[in-house]
């Protein structure tokens, strides 16, 4: 259990602002809003145990060749915290951007984040991927 004092938000706004800070590439403060025992799953990849290691994987944003940004089409907590997500996800590496849609589930424990959960399907982020590479090549 964390040692860090309750976060006195409602969910729904710490999740937000966990992909607000994300965006903004202020990874110090997204990671506020974790847990240090946080795990992140991703469908059919290996999942990330512990705040310094989601800390590196976040950190490839502050490249600037990389990026990330994110629209929330739902955002929704159940009573027990649990915040679901819909939404899309852009990734960018240097002049590609791939968007794919995301369904993730986060589950809080004295307001910060314990688990983050996103499913996404593997067509759906190689097709964002050949669209990405498709518009980065052609001319505007």
């Amino acid at each position: 259990m964390s040692e860090l004092p309750e976060l006195k938000q409602d969910p729904v706004t710490t999740v937000r602002e966990f992909f607000a800070a994300m965006e903004m590439k202020i990874v110090g403060e997204a990671l506020e809003l974790v847990d240090p025992s946080i795990v992140w799953k991703n469908t059919s990849l290996p999942d990330i145990r512990g705040a310094h290691r989601v800390r590196r994987v976040l950190e490839l944003l502050n490249s600037p060749r990389y990026g990330f940004r994110v629209d929330i089409h739902h955002i929704a907590a159940t009573e027990d915290g649990t915040v679901l997500t819909e939404r899309t996800d852009y990734l960018r590496m240097g002049p590609v951007e791939i968007a794919f849609w995301v369904c993730g589930t986060f589950t809080l424990r004295d307001g910060r984040i314990t688990l983050w959960h996103d499913h996404f399907s593997w067509e759906n982020f190689l097709r964002g991927t050949a669209t990405g590479i498709l518009r980065a090549l052609l001319p505007r």
